[in-house]
This record gives C-alpha cells, structure tokens and sequence, in this order.
C-alpha cells in the first residue's frame, strides 16, 4: 500500500497546499488527485503572491481586467475565484460523495481585514456569494477579531476555514465560536449543516524557539502542540454540547494540519505528515512534502488520542523556559503580519502587470 493510501485508510484527507492555474492546465492538479489521492486544497496570499508575480499565466486575464477598469483587489479576487472555481469543480464528485465532509477549496480574505471585525464578515458574505461553489471556504484568521466574525459568518453560512490557528487554546476558541454559530441557527430555525475547519499551523513552533532550546528539543513542539490540541479535538467531539448539535443535523468542525512541510533541513521532510497521523483530520501539505511522503513516507500507527506523550514533551519545554501561550500568541501575530506583507506585494504584482 502507497503511504499516501495508508494515511487515507488511516481516515485523514490529504490536501494541497497550493494552486496555480499552470497547475489547474497542465493537470497536474488532476493528476495528484488521482494518483496520489488529494480530495481538496488550500491557499492564502503568499500562494497566490508566488502565483502570479512569478508566472505570466495570468497576465492575459490582468491585461483584460485591466481594459475593463478592474484593478488591485477586484482583479485579484476575480483572477483568484477563476482558478479556485475550476479546482472546486474538479473536487466537487468528492464533496457530493462525502455528502460536505471532503473535496473543499478554500479563499482567504484580504489579511488588511484580520482585526476588522464587521469587514471580515461583509468580505466572507461576498467572496462565498461571487465564488457560486459549495465547497468553496472563506479563511478567516483566528485572531482575538476574527473570533466574531467566524461565528456570524457560520450564522450567516458561510463556510469557514479559520486559519492562523497555533495553540489548542486558539483551536478551542475557534471551534467555540463554530458551536455557538450553530447554536444560534438551530435557535433560528436554519440548517445547522455549514461546513467548517480548523487550519493548526505546525512547523513554525519549531523554527520559533529552535536557538532556545537544548539539541533534545527540537522540532519536538510543533508535533507536541499537535497532539495536545488532537486532544481538546476529541474531547469535544464526545461533549454533550457538541453531541446535541449532532443530533440535530450539524457536521463536526474537522481539525486541519497546515504549514507541514519541514523547514528545519536537519529534519526529515516527512516529519510532521508521519506524526500528525490522525482520523477525522486533514493535513494540508506543500507538493514537495506529499511527494517526499508518497516516496518514502512511514506510518506507524495513527496519535494517540490522549495526548499523554504530548504532556510530557510540552513539560520540558515549560522546564527550559517555553511559554507555549506566549509563544503561540507571538506566532499568530507574526503569521497575520506576514499575510499582509505577502498580499501588498500581490497586489503591487497585480498593479505593475496592470499598467
């Protein structure tokens, strides 16, 4: 059995954390669907920035954009839900035969709007209204203001991917503001099945205090971080709460693993895929990582649900002076800070092919 078919055995959904539209007409999207069993993708603005600065794929659509008066981010949202659409369409027998579950896209919202509350939510409404695709997400940053724009938007139904997770306890705070926006429309009388993820950001913790940590310790964090938000994951999926949602027709909010391409290149480049191994879980992962798994990936069992190991790992980072909040909470600042210089080139790619 191929690795990636054994991570799908396992009850985990691989997804590519990338697109292109050189990507989308070669078929080489088509080709990691069937081959290596991809069911869906992901993007943000630093996908999108490589995307089109450093391709002339797009240059004819910023060219007639442009003569039609489109500019900055009009344009690139249309240049962006023109590929994102035809990658939907291409996972949408996956979503309809998970019945919502799998085969889902998704498109991040300007990160200008990350603590723009009121803004988040008129964008999200938008963006899903001009994209015309069910399984389309809207990413919205799990930033203290985007908290409230996550749970109107689910209220409103919206699809959300909320991005820029790094903790269990923004994890926490993300899926809480999914219950209570399907709390609310079961209150309304609406239909409580609005698809959701929870984007965990992995590899970062790593980089983030590899120069502080003893050689013991590193690249240790991330998958520890991991496992204890799998945890909080389960434990809420077995609450009475969640369960009284379920009765009444809710889907679970999945757990996502993003950013799981190794940066460390004393690591092993299937490091983070090996140990997020987990049912009812996705992992979003670069071309580069889903093809060094598929060559020599290794499984050896799915994590642990109890995150005991994981406990002990994160003690030894609380013993060599790693404030795993704070550190968290450095992390989600500096992953929207580093959204916003990524969409400002974007958009002065856009502008520059534009004139």
């Amino acid at each position: 059995m191929k690795p990636t078919q054994a991570l799908r055995s396992l009850g985990q959904s691989l997804w590519l954390d990338n697109i292109t539209r050189d990507l989308l007409d070669s078929g080489g999207l088509q080709r990691y669907a069937s081959e290596h069993g991809i069911t869906g993708l992901t993007s943000n603005p630093t996908i999108f920035d490589e995307a089109i600065g450093k391709s002339k794929s797009y240059d004819e659509s910023i060219a007639r954009g442009a003569r039609e008066g489109k500019k900055g981010e009009a344009l690139f949202e249309e240049l962006a839900l023109s590929d994102l659409r035809r990658a939907a369409d291409l996972f949408k027998r996956v979503f309809d035969a998970t019945q919502g579950v799998d085969g889902w896209v998704s498109m991040e919202l300007s990160p200008l709007l990350a603590r723009d509350t009121e803004g988040s939510v008129a964008a999200a409404s938008r963006i899903h209204a001009q994209a015309q695709r069910a399984n389309l997400f809207v990413k919205i940053p799990g930033t203290p203001e985007g908290i409230p724009a996550i749970e109107e938007s689910i209220f409103n139904g919206v699809p959300i991917n909320i991005t820029l997770l790094f903790s269990a306890k923004q994890y926490m705070a993300a899926a809480e503001a999914y219950l209570r926006g399907i709390e609310r429309r079961i209150a309304a009388g609406l239909d409580p099945r609005v698809g959701s993820v929870a984007s965990v950001f992995v590899s970062r913790w790593d980089k983030a205090v590899a120069d502080r940590v003893p050689a013991s310790l590193r690249n240790r964090l991330g998958v520890a971080v991991g496992g204890r938000t799998y945890q909080a994951y389960r434990k809420l999926l077995t609450s009475p709460r969640w369960q009284k949602l379920a009765a009444a027709g809710a889907r679970p909010q999945r757990l996502l693993w993003a950013s799981t391409g190794t940066k460390d290149p004393a690591a092993p480049d299937t490091l983070y895929v090996e140990a997020l191994a987990a049912p009812d879980t996705i992992n979003t992962m670069p071309e580069k990582t889903l093809l060094a798994f598929e060559d020599h990936g290794r499984l050896s069992g799915p994590m642990a649900e109890d995150g005991a190991e994981a406990e002990k790992t994160l003690a030894l980072f609380a013993a060599a002076n790693v404030d795993v909040d704070a550190v968290g909470a450095q992390l989600q600042r500096e992953g929207a800070d580093s959204f916003v210089k990524s969409w400002n080139q974007l958009m002065q790619a856009v502008e520059s092919k534009s004139r």
